[in-house]
């Protein structure tokens, strides 16, 4: 490969997934630091990258999540051809995934094995999980050669989104936001995924109003699909904490987050995007594991109740209790949060 390799990264459609493919392009450029990294990745999350230091530059994918899009996808890996890529690395396991960049002719095709992708891709890995049981571990390593072993884990290149006070006072501003000094505790309560991986909006109200009560100021953030939980929570607070939900970008709401002095969420895209801030940071699972994509931030603390049902990786409660979440108390949180915890 050139010494001056440019790679086309084919991203993933979820928002924390996105989050750590961070550790894939931080190695490339640590091994390859004249490396020119592009992203292909939804327009949702082109800001997101701008946000990440080792991005040349995000290439807007213009089909949504599922989308087969044979035409499109044609189309636009014919005009990648000019870039003259290096090398795509494919981090979907899906089929329609490795078209583009076998339609853009890019040499060295790599990507994990998966949906029949003989021929698309050349470069084709076969996955050992217990090997690689960590997402970021199977994304870093494909920047690497077959042969090639991943760092140290104390020593791997970690998200990390940058931010400044100029970006932060933005969003402050447009979003008529008064950051007066007081502590401020941001809640996540929204969950792509689905409903099983939701802590309960009696919980998260319960949470705020005992931080209200101390002086703290709350915020709720959340995409617009959330607005059905933040709004029970605004009721069960009498309208006591400040609904951001919808109402922010993916961009602002990092600037927004960069400002709490405590984050507690549920395991979502919103919660890796504090851990690659280094916010103080407490992660409520239920359904899901942390054993695969964890919040990658040392002093995050995981709450779990390992039930003999966890994880079961549903959207919904296969049992219809949602014991893992509803018995995970809201005194747990705030007993964590009374004991402070661990700032960077």
């Amino acid at each position: 490969m050139s010494n001056n390799p440019k790679i086309l990264i084919v991203g993933p459609a979820w928002v924390g997934d996105m989050v750590m493919a961070q550790s894939l392009f931080k190695l490339i450029k640590s091994n390859q630091p004249q490396a020119t990294i592009d992203v292909l990745a939804p327009a949702w999350s082109l800001p997101l990258l701008e946000r990440m230091d080792e991005v040349s530059s995000g290439l807007t994918m213009p089909l949504g999540h599922g989308q087969w899009g044979l035409k499109e996808r044609y189309h636009l890996g014919k005009s990648l051809r000019t870039k003259h890529y290096h090398q795509a690395i494919v981090l979907p396991n899906s089929f329609k995934s490795a078209l583009i960049p076998w339609f853009a002719k890019i040499p060295l095709r790599t990507g994990w094995r998966g949906e029949m992708r003989w021929g698309l891709l050349n470069d084709l890995r076969h996955l050992n999980e217990q090997r690689y049981p960590l997402m970021i571990e199977r994304f870093m390593a494909l920047g690497l050669a077959p042969s090639q072993s991943l760092p140290p884990k104390e020593a791997y290149p970690l998200p990390q989104l940058h931010f400044s006070t100029a970006s932060q006072q933005a969003a402050l501003t447009k979003h008529q936001l008064s950051w007066d000094g007081r502590p401020l505790l941001a809640l996540c309560p929204g969950a792509e995924f689905g409903p099983a991986k939701r802590w309960p909006e009696e919980h998260y109200a319960h949470v705020a109003r005992a931080k209200i009560a101390e002086g703290w100021q709350v915020w709720l953030l959340g995409s617009a699909k959330d607005n059905s939980v933040t709004e029970k929570i605004m009721q069960l607070t009498q309208n006591q904490c400040i609904n951001l939900a919808g109402k922010t970008s993916l961009v602002e709401a990092v600037d927004l987050l960069s400002l709490a002095n405590a984050v507690v969420s549920n395991d979502s895209g919103l919660m890796h995007i504090a851990a690659a801030l280094q916010k103080p940071l407490i992660v409520l699972y239920g359904p899901t594991s942390p054993s695969f994509t964890p919040p990658l931030h040392a002093k995050a603390k995981i709450l779990t109740l390992h039930l003999p049902c966890q994880p079961c990786f549903k959207r919904e409660c296969p049992l219809r209790h949602h014991h893992c979440m509803q018995h995970l108390l809201p005194t747990q949180v705030l007993q964590v949060l009374s004991e402070g915890i661990p700032q960077t």
